[in-house]
């Protein structure tokens, strides 16, 4: 594909003090690689310690995505010629090393995350304080339909969502679309709904404002001038019932499918037909990687209560993902995800192991152990106190 990291990640510092990262590489959705993930925290950094610099707007230059995540298909490309390649590490150290910057931005941080927010898409918007959704936001967290596992501080997120983490759980576990403006706020994935007819108003607003002095309340400001009420209930709510009784944190993999295929015969057919695509979606994840998002899951919600408890804190759950995406990234089941679900495209994977019942729990729990040198660990600033 033609271009450089330059084209795809644009910056812009305007007069009133607003800086524009602008990703701008439509024809692959925005995906993410290591260089572009460099380049963006590049511009992040300069700005935070810039006293000209006042706020943070980051957007598309396409309306069919904001971002679809990383690009996975070089990065399997790369593991499937050398299991050792480099690029692994480097790839994931570059991405939560940018989510903790996002997640501790000291000026107003805006993510206008129109059309396709996927995987690391969610990792670049979903720390960020002002979290700005459209009518055409679609939200989803896919990846153990590949063989790796819901990262990119997603279960930071999903800690803090209703149902004690069981809402972000079940987006989690079973790749789940969110579609509607209500569900996204619902489950904390954004701050404020403005519909697509009132975007280009807004970045008008933001890039012309004449007071950013005050960087804050000026952007609340605008915010609170274009957002408004979605004009539907969020639907995870109505299923919160449904969704906490089938994704608790003390569920295994196999009691959330025994509870599901209970569900399926609801007399509520909304939850009937919710639990059928549930269900639906875990059949397309590996069930390795299954079991690693439950237990990650699970431990995260559990820490979000316990100050000084390291997975409380982003970075703690940072450090635990880089040890679980370079041991993911490397079993076999994520280069024939890749193969089977975006290069084939056969959506017949062969997953190792073949089901969630021949998963070994001493298997799963390995992933999370410390690396054997400290220097393969992910080093990123200590939260402040």
């Amino acid at each position: 594909m033609a271009g450089s990291v330059q084209d795809w990640v644009k910056s812009s510092v305007l007069p009133n003090g607003l800086a524009v990262i602008t990703l701008d590489r439509p024809k692959a959705l925005n995906a993410m690689n290591a260089d572009m993930t460099a380049m963006y925290k590049k511009y992040l950094d300069e700005w935070e310690s810039d006293s000209k610099v006042r706020a943070v707007l980051v957007e598309s230059s396409s309306s069919r995505a904001f971002s679809a995540g990383m690009d996975v298909k070089g990065v399997a490309a790369a593991v499937k010629g050398d299991v050792k390649t480099s690029m692994v590490p480097t790839v994931f150290n570059n991405e939560y090393k940018l989510i903790c910057a996002i997640a501790r931005y000291k000026k107003p941080y805006i993510s206008l995350m129109d059309g396709v927010t996927m995987g690391f898409g969610i990792g670049l918007s979903g720390h960020g304080r002002f979290r700005v959704v459209t009518e055409k936001t679609m939200l989803a967290m896919p990846e153990n339909g590949i063989g790796l596992f819901p990262d990119v501080g997603f279960a930071h997120i999903a800690a803090k969502s209703p149902g004690q983490g069981s809402v972000g759980a079940y987006m989690a576990m079973t790749g789940a679309r969110v579609t509607n403006p209500a569900d996204a706020l619902y489950v904390g994935l954004g701050t404020h709904f403005v519909p697509t007819d009132k975007l280009s108003s807004l970045q008008e607003a933001l890039r012309n404002h004449n007071s950013l002095d005050n960087a804050w309340e000026a952007v609340e400001e605008v915010l609170a001038g274009h957002q408004v009420t979605p004009d539907s209930h969020p639907s995870l709510e109505t299923l919160l019932p449904a969704i906490t009784a089938c994704f608790g944190a003390s569920l295994s993999v196999a009691d959330t499918i025994k509870a599901l295929k209970e569900h399926e015969h609801s007399d509520d057919d909304l939850v009937a037909e919710w639990a059928k695509g549930a269900l639906a979606g875990i059949g397309k994840g590996a069930p390795f990687s299954l079991c690693v998002t439950k237990h990650h899951f699970a431990t995260v919600a559990a820490a979000a209560n316990s100050p000084g408890n390291d997975l409380s804190e982003i970075e703690g759950v940072m450090k635990t993902e880089f040890r679980l995406g370079v041991r993911t990234a490397t079993r076999p089941d994520f280069v024939e995800g890749v193969r089977a679900v975006l290069v084939d495209k056969d959506q017949k994977p062969n997953w190792q192991p073949p089901t969630v019942e021949d998963v070994a729990t001493p298997d799963v729990e390995a992933l999370f152990e410390t690396f054997e040198y400290s220097i393969d660990e992910l080093e990123v600033p200590p939260a402040a106190a």
